[in-house]
């Protein structure tokens, strides 16, 4: 890393090497030239002047760039695509007067980042995976682990850790089916010149039907089956949209499931792998914070803007084309990507080795137990002959006071000996005490979790378990 100039953090500290090399230059670049390369193919095949030695010889120049030269003569032209046919020309003196014929920029710059797109998605897609794996393994774990329940971050009925998992599981298979969707239906451009006409190959060929088969040879040739029916010089950047929207939900999935985390490891009931040597606070010294999910929840938030990058992009684009796109989307596209695999690789780290504190998580249950318990109290009263409306507005009133007694006086909760000291209730203490077994107010909380992932998830690691066989995804902090 050079330390005289800023370089985005993204890559130097967030995202994956595998991830920052998918967007490297040396990617980039060379790409364009595969591309050139393709081109050339296809003219030959369909009967241009192309020999065998001019293919052959941009073949071996392939991942042989020049950066001085090409800088160089950016400088000079003010064209990044006519700087790189300049040095890629000098490299192949006899390919040099076919490099790029009949092609406009966009043919390498698009037809580039939906490739980037397309291996920089099935990386996200493996982490996606991964977390999916990780927590299928903490739901089955913990499908009897009563706890309290939530809502409003108020204690509501009683829930169990695993089936609270399932709920961020199923966020990602949301997302998963909406990657799986965007990856398969990614379109290049093909080669279709400055408006989009093909006019240039038009001249080049004199005929139409072969002019018709470019596209999808040059498609094959780069892996790619679908291809943009019609466009300007570009492809709609309503793509790009697509893209990074589908990287947006991921990034709320996983911010979902880090401010849940935030939120339990404050009520330390769960927490976060915490190293040997690692350090909490520079001031206090006994603090372990949650700065793994406070970091998705920081680079969610980036991805999440981005997708407005995208969204004005494709709105303000002017006729067959215009170029205010170019500069933002070298900056959004990548740094969608990078941000994401960031936040996968933080939550799938997480999910490795997640603490869950039992007796804290039962402890908190039991202060709560008699409020969560009062739907059984009064049920087993009204079955002995109670009045239930009357019996419910007791219970209200007595748990006002119980609640009292706790919040204001720091005292236990004498909701059940206030119920049993009451004769309409026909309950004694034992009786009520008895029937409030946490594991038994849980309702299918366990065999939805069984259920859950059986039907749901294990097909889904099944289809993918090559992507994921041996990966590791340590990381440092």
């Amino acid at each position: 890393m050079e330390n005289d100039k800023y370089v985005t953090p993204l890559s130097g500290r967030y995202a994956s090497i595998e991830m920052s090399k998918v967007w490297s230059n040396n990617s980039k670049y060379s790409t364009w030239r595969k591309l050139w390369v393709a081109l050339a193919e296809t003219e030959k095949e369909l009967g241009i002047d192309i020999t065998n030695e001019q293919i052959e010889e941009m073949k071996a120049h392939i991942n042989d760039i020049d950066y001085d030269i090409v800088s160089k003569r950016e400088k000079e032209c003010r064209h990044d695509v006519m700087a790189h046919v300049y040095e890629f020309g000098e490299k192949c003196p006899k390919a040099k007067p076919i490099i790029h014929l009949g092609a406009t920029s966009c043919y390498v710059t698009d037809n580039t980042d939906v490739i980037l797109m397309k291996e920089a998605i099935q990386l996200i897609k493996q982490k996606l995976i991964l977390v999916i794996a990780n927590l299928k393994k903490f739901a089955l774990e913990n499908k009897d682990v009563t706890c309290l329940g939530y809502t409003h971050f108020q204690s509501a009925q009683l829930t169990t850790v695993g089936k609270r998992a399932t709920l961020w599981i199923q966020d990602l298979l949301e997302d998963l089916e909406e990657l799986e969707f965007v990856e398969d239906n990614l379109k290049l451009l093909g080669s279709k010149g400055t408006t989009g006409t093909q006019e240039s190959f038009m001249k080049l060929f004199k005929d139409e039907e072969k002019v018709k088969q470019i596209d999808k040879k040059i498609a094959s040739k780069m892996g790619f089956e679908k291809i943009f029916a019609v466009s300007g010089q570009t492809y709609t950047r309503k793509q790009d949209s697509r893209v990074l929207n589908m990287l947006a939900q991921i990034a709320q999935s996983a911010s979902k499931f880090a401010n849940d985390m935030r939120l339990l490891q404050h009520e330390k009931e769960l927490e976060e792998p915490f190293e040997k040597g690692q350090i909490g606070s520079s001031a206090m010294a006994y603090k372990r914070n949650p700065m793994r999910s406070e970091r998705i929840t920081s680079l969610a938030r980036h991805v999440i803007t981005l997708t407005m990058d995208t969204n004005i992009t494709t709105v303000t684009q002017w006729l067959e084309r215009t170029l205010d796109d170019s500069a933002n989307k070298r900056i959004s596209v990548p740094e969608a990507f990078l941000a994401t695999d960031g936040i996968l690789r933080l939550y799938a780290n997480i999910t490795e080795d997640i603490v869950v504190y039992k007796n804290v998580i039962k402890s908190n249950l039991m202060k709560e137990l008699p409020f969560m318990a009062t739907e059984e109290i009064l049920m087993n009263a009204v079955l002995k002959g109670g009045d239930r409306q009357e019996l419910h507005e007791k219970i209200r009133i007595y748990s006002m006071e119980a609640a009292k007694e706790v919040k204001e006086f720091g005292r236990e909760n004498d909701l059940i000996k206030r119920i049993a000291n009451d004769n309409s209730f026909g309950l004694t203490e034992e009786e009520i005490l008895s029937a409030l077994n946490p594991d038994n107010l849980c309702g299918r909380a366990s065999n939805q979790v069984t259920d859950f992932i059986e039907e749901k998830v294990k097909p889904v690691i099944k289809k993918y378990e090559n992507l994921i066989e041996g990966f590791d995804v340590k990381i440092e902090v």
